[in-house]
């Protein structure tokens, strides 16, 4: 309940609000040599800005966070109220309020989709308009609109904005084509964050159609001369069917906002190769130039100074008082101190004070005991199949296995802390929650685990949560199939934190490892390259199994169950017929490097060592950093 939470700190501004128009009929007509187009009978939503005034670190500037509202022109319909059909005569204002309600709806169905549409469109639609609204107040003229304001397209979700400021352009500053998409082209920017593609959006184009005619109108225009670019520059029709905007029905966002963007970028240097050699590798090919990366980053002074006290007092003392905070790359003096046992001594406690609060806010938020000197083995994140939290399990699986043969395998206590949400249409990713709380159920009712082994699923997994979790952290699940993963940036936050990974070559755990080398993390499986070879070749799971005895035992066990009565055959399945991500050809390598792990983390002085250079050489994967290359490099704005 956004406004609820943060109606403190939001400012509503009833007189900036934007009327947004839905569906209707259009209706043409040509003045003053100028076609005219009129949308006629649409429905209209009501724009509210909710602002919220976020000040800077060290700086006289604040920035405005935008929030939209949606409201109906006809909050109630007095006859239908006065008839006594109150919820009637509230309809059309709950249909209104249901766009700015909940985000990301499910849609596996018609109406989710619609509503998603809807959404998208509202919101951009809404900042569009604002943003050209301050920009005529400033400038009187949208003729230099691309020398004043660059949008960033983050991730395909906003990327209407491309015909929509065509359509403010042309419908009501009356330029032309060639003009209206000039001024567009420059003033638009992409990031693409996955090469998942369900990720990169498609759109039915009756629905986009219906909603939003006057945009499709627009959309089939950017469609027609892009195919056309296209063509002429490659000749292969297979490639325009690749590359074409609208084709068999579908609107493809990705290629829109390739189209129409001054910039395409990754957010990791292994994400930004494989979209130009890979996803896009066409439009690299015809556009080079428009390809850059942007590694990702985070607010360190949010994920180490005001979330973890303790190490921001050890850094201070060890990197010159506060100046890391404007200066990131400050953390690298660190470095100079690993071979000091009492700075080495001193982590430590701050670690173990750390895992002492977290054990005490899961004790009350959730009810759960933990015991500090476990190993605490985190894996947050969204619950996808390529991110595998499916591998951590099957691994748990196989040590609760040994445990039962061998009470005494397990010598140092070991809890698996797992958290995350599942998109709402996600079926596998939800048995896969289901599966994680069955097996912590029967690890929690097994005496033999006792002291040994525990899992734990956190609830409502939120940035909130993450905040107490990331400074108690010591072990760093990245382990998503590799050339899946775009950047992450938990993996930066727990690096920061001075927890160690356990990872795949992938994302920026690439750039990580730069950084660390194979000394300060625990790196395993495939890489991209031989992800894709191996996928290509024909990865056939059933081989793994069968020269892997102990890989058998534990899927076995996703088919016999768990105490509560689950059978997880359909997972079981999943893995042996088709295993998309890999999992089993991964499997060995991941129970090594969890083994080897677990080992380093008895010998203290070693482990506090690798922590310690992990902290020290997190300053490159600041969020300074990367808003600056933004700046520099895709922007052009100044910044100091």
């Amino acid at each position: 309940d956004w406004k609820g939470v943060g109606s403190a700190w939001l400012l509503p501004k009833p007189d900036e609000a934007q009327a947004v128009h839905f569906g209707g009929t259009l209706r043409e007509f040509w003045h003053d040599g100028h076609l005219h187009i009129v949308n006629e009978n649409s429905t209209t939503v009501l724009a509210v800005p909710c602002d919220m005034v976020v000040a800077g670190y060290d700086t006289d500037h604040v920035n405005t966070l935008r929030l939209w509202d949606a409201r109906s022109t006809r909050p109630v319909d007095m006859a239908l109220f006065s008839r006594g059909e109150y919820l009637k005569a509230s309809e059309d204002e709950a249909m209104a309020e249901t766009i700015a309600k909940v985000l990301y709806p499910e849609d596996n169905h018609y109406e989710g989709k619609s509503l998603r549409l809807k959404q998208q469109y509202f919101f951009v639609s809404a900042t569009v308009q604002s943003i050209v609204t301050k920009h005529l107040e400033t400038y009187g003229t949208l003729k230099n609109f691309h020398e004043k304001n660059v949008i960033q397209i983050n991730d395909t979700h906003p990327a209407l904005v491309i015909p929509e400021l065509m359509r403010i352009f042309m419908d009501e500053a009356g330029m032309n084509w060639d003009e209206a998409w000039d001024i567009t082209s420059r003033s638009v920017a992409y990031t693409n964050h996955t090469v998942l593609s369900e990720a990169l959006e498609r759109w039915p184009q009756q629905l986009v159609e219906t909603l939003l005619p006057r945009v499709w109108q627009i959309i089939q225009e950017i469609a027609r001369r892009w195919q056309e670019k296209v063509e002429n520059f490659f000749h292969d029709p297979s490639v325009t069917e690749k590359m074409a905007i609208v084709w068999g029905g579908e609107v493809r966002m990705a290629n829109l906002c390739v189209a129409g963007g001054l910039s395409v970028n990754g957010v990791s240097g292994l994400h930004s190769e494989i979209l130009k050699k890979d996803v896009f590798k066409n439009s690299y090919a015809m556009e080079p130039w428009k390809f850059t990366n942007v590694t990702n980053g985070i607010d360190h002074r949010r994920w180490l100074s005001e979330i973890n006290p303790g190490l921001d007092g050890l850094v201070r003392d060890l990197a010159g008082g506060d100046d890391y905070l404007l200066h990131p790359q400050a953390l690298k003096k660190l470095d100079a101190y690993a071979d000091d046992a009492a700075v080495l001594k001193r982590l430590d406690e701050i670690k173990w004070q750390n895992k002492v609060k977290f054990a005490d806010y899961a004790r009350k938020a959730q009810g759960v005991t933990l015991d500090p000197n476990a190993i605490f083995d985190v894996q947050v994140k969204r619950l996808h199949e390529y991110k595998r939290q499916l591998l951590n399990v099957l691994h748990i699986i196989t040590l609760y296995q040994q445990l039962q043969d061998d009470p005494n395998c397990i010598t140092r206590p070991h809890t698996f802390l797992f958290g995350a949400k599942a998109a709402p249409g996600y079926a596998v990713a939800k048995r896969i929650i289901h599966l994680i709380n069955s097996l912590a159920d029967d690890i929690s009712h097994d005496p033999r685990c006792r002291g040994k082994l525990q899992v734990v699923f956190l609830e409502n997994y939120r940035v909130s949560l993450a905040e107490h979790l990331m400074p108690a952290s010591e072990v760093s699940q990245q382990i998503s199939t590799a050339g899946k993963e775009a950047s992450g940036t938990g993996n930066m936050k727990f690096m920061m934190n001075g927890a160690l990974t356990v990872g795949t070559l992938d994302g920026a755990n690439v750039e990580m490892h730069d950084v660390l080398g194979d000394e300060n993390m625990f790196l395993f499986g495939l890489h991209a390259d031989q992800a894709a070879t191996l996928k290509r070749e024909g990865y056939v799971p059933q081989r793994y199994i069968s020269h892997d005895p102990q890989m058998e035992r534990c899927l076995n066990a996703l088919r016999k169950g768990f105490r509560d009565g689950v059978s997880y055959e359909d997972l079981y399945q999943r893995l042996i017929s088709q295993d998309e991500y890999l999992l089993l050809a991964d499997y060995r390598a991941y129970c090594d490097a969890e083994r080897r792990m677990a080992e380093t983390y008895e010998n203290r002085e070693t482990w506090n060592r690798m922590s310690l250079h992990n902290i020290a050489r997190s300053g490159i994967f600041a969020a300074d950093r990367a808003v600056a290359e933004y700046a520099d490099n895709i922007w052009d704005v100044p910044h100091r």
